[in-house]
């Protein structure tokens, strides 16, 4: 590779435009397109798409951009090192994860990172179709998430199963719940995951086999909320013990049982390709909760 290709792609990946670029690193911008169309060739792919007068990186633009940042960051770390000894620059990993996930389990997933001084992480929270919609764009290095994905034809993703949690029956102390069959359970106030979702299908057929004759007061998808509301109603909830860990150390909320073979799983997912963040294969050989 000619490396001197790659410093002019990446420049026009940062800025979009070959005039500004240009001038920026005075060179004509016949020069500079050429020098592009050369790595093109030898890549055997397009790395820009013309939008106006905009140039947008492809999704091989932003794996080669990807790699070019490690690669002059690397270069410019080389030299200050040499020249005054100063350490290298952190390594950046990108994650994002389901907002509907449990806080305190990605918290347990970084935990590795969280004194590595040479380590910078950003954490990205958004929706499932947000997320592997910026995994596939390159936008993050590895995705976290409750559902799992396959990949299609035209999208390959690797999905490994980090943590299945079990699923329990969480609500304020005192309650005197010690089995489903309860007399206690039944009428109960309840917050709750909405209909669409697994554990919300969990709960509706044990609540009908067990005529618990639940009052829902509030449904959201969201751990966080769910976790929120069953600690500031008093309502019960259907949720992971990872989820309300805190308030069950504290005693503010207690778990009373255990849904049988009901679970909540948590997935680390990225993208099928030759060359993977290696701070991403570190946290997947290193994790447990």
């Amino acid at each position: 590779m000619n490396y001197k290709h790659l410093f002019y792609f990446w420049h026009v990946a940062d800025s979009g435009h070959l005039t500004q670029t240009a001038q920026k690193l005075h060179v004509s911008q016949s020069a500079l397109s050429s020098q592009i169309k050369q790595l093109e060739d030898w890549l055997g792919t397009a790395l820009f798409e013309r939008r106006g007068r905009q140039l947008v990186l492809t999704q091989a633009g932003h794996i080669a951009k990807q790699h070019a940042d490690r690669i002059f960051a690397e270069g410019e770390s080389l030299v200050q090192q040499i020249k005054d000894g100063s350490s290298s620059q952190p390594a950046v990993i990108r994650i994002g994860h389901a907002s509907t996930m449990s806080r305190n389990f990605v918290e347990a997933f970084i935990s590795d990172l969280v004194h590595q001084q040479q380590v910078h992480y950003r954490l990205h929270s958004m929706t499932p179709d947000q997320l592997f919609t910026e995994l596939a764009n390159h936008q993050i290095d590895i995705a976290l998430a409750n559902t799992n994905v396959r990949g299609g034809d035209k999208q390959l993703w690797q999905s490994r199963l980090l943590a299945r949690q079990p699923v329990s029956l969480i609500g304020p102390p005192g309650l005197g719940i010690d089995a489903l069959t309860s007399d206690a359970l039944i009428g109960q106030h309840w917050v709750l995951p909405p209909e669409n979702l697994t554990l919300r299908s969990a709960f509706d057929m044990l609540s009908a086999e067990y005529n618990w004759q639940p009052i829902i007061l509030a449904e959201a998808d969201d751990m966080a909320m769910l976790r929120l509301l069953t600690r500031d109603t008093g309502a019960l909830a259907v949720i992971p013990d990872v989820v309300v860990r805190d308030e069950l150390n504290s005693g503010q909320l207690t778990r009373y049982l255990q849904l049988p073979n009901v679970y909540e799983q948590f997935y680390a997912i990225t993208l099928k390709r030759p060359f993977q963040h290696p701070m991403v294969i570190k946290l997947l050989q290193k994790f447990s909760l």
